[in-house]
């Protein structure tokens, strides 16, 4: 069969490309922190807060360190995500895979029956979620396996004063915290501490190692989860490299807008690629405000 679709290929970008063994994506990252420590990894598109890559290699070892060393989970644990584009993502994110984990990505939006299915059907251990969604996960917890569970505010990460500023709006003035009681749970502030404080040893990881539990949208049937190895993500950002490469300077920072919600598997891949290659991706939490997203955009 002809391949025709090879005909729309930009000049220089190769047919076929080789992988080999690509590492993990913890691998991939820290080779980023070595090489552009100072540059920056993630900007919140709401406050306009940055941080580096230096800044992202310590507080997600903080996470790593916590999930190893104070809760001692095994190597291979499912850790769920129930976050929106926050600075916290990435940095959960990366912990969590330094460390061995499996990443299991929940929309934020769920409700408690489907947040119940995904959280027992892929047996995570540990869940970090937004406040403004723990009353869901107060009435689907008992239905799961989840022993863990760290809250964290849309601000924990925004420095002095927009911190205090967006906890005041987002809790006080437009109210989208509702009430909820999850016993044992510890606040992000008190987990990157404790993971200060604590030790991280680094595992090994091969590129054939589970890294994502990355669930099905569900329409036609209860969402699945697809198993996802390091080199599956790792060898979609080759692709994406050998197809951008002629149009980016290594040498320049580059920029990444992260619309689209980093628990879905177009971002996230596009945003590992931008991770393994010293890019930048500016976070966008609520793309349908089309007047705040025009500003970040400018």
């Amino acid at each position: 069969m002809e391949r025709v679709w090879l005909r729309s290929y930009s000049p220089g970008v190769p047919h076929e490309i080789g992988v080999g063994d690509l590492g993990s994506i913890g691998d991939r990252f820290e080779a980023s922190v070595r090489a552009y420590a100072d540059r920056v990894a993630f900007i919140s598109g709401a406050s306009g807060v940055r941080i580096t890559y230096r800044q992202l290699d310590a507080l997600s070892r903080n996470v790593a360190a916590w999930l190893q060393s104070v809760l001692r989970l095994p190597q291979g644990s499912r850790i769920a995500l129930m976050l929106p584009n926050i600075l916290q993502f990435p940095v959960c994110l990366l912990g969590a895979l330094r460390a061995g984990y499996v990443v299991v990505n929940v929309n934020p939006l769920y409700t408690a029956r489907e947040l119940a299915h995904q959280l027992a059907d892929s047996g995570a251990e540990a869940i970090f979620i937004l406040e403004n969604m723990a009353h869901v996960l107060e009435k689907a917890i008992g239905q799961t396996a989840v022993k863990h569970v760290v809250v964290t505010g849309v601000g924990d990460l925004l420095g002095f004063p927009k911190r205090h500023l967006a906890h005041f709006v987002v809790r006080r003035v437009k109210k989208m915290v509702p009430p909820y009681s999850l016993p044992g749970a510890v606040s992000f502030d008190a987990m990157l501490a404790q993971g200060a404080a604590a030790r991280f040893d680094p595992v090994a990881v091969s590129s054939d190692d589970l890294a994502f539990l990355q669930y099905t949208g569900g329409t036609t049937g209860v969402s699945k989860g697809a198993m996802l190895s390091h080199r599956n993500l790792l060898a979609n950002a080759r692709q994406a490299e050998v197809w951008s490469d002629p149009f980016i300077d290594p040498n320049d920072e580059f920029i990444l807008v992260t619309a689209i919600p980093l628990y879905h598997i177009f971002a996230l891949g596009s945003a590992v690629s931008h991770i393994t290659r010293g890019g930048c991706n500016v976070l966008v939490s609520d793309p349908r405000n089309t007047s705040a997203f025009v500003k970040v955009l400018a």
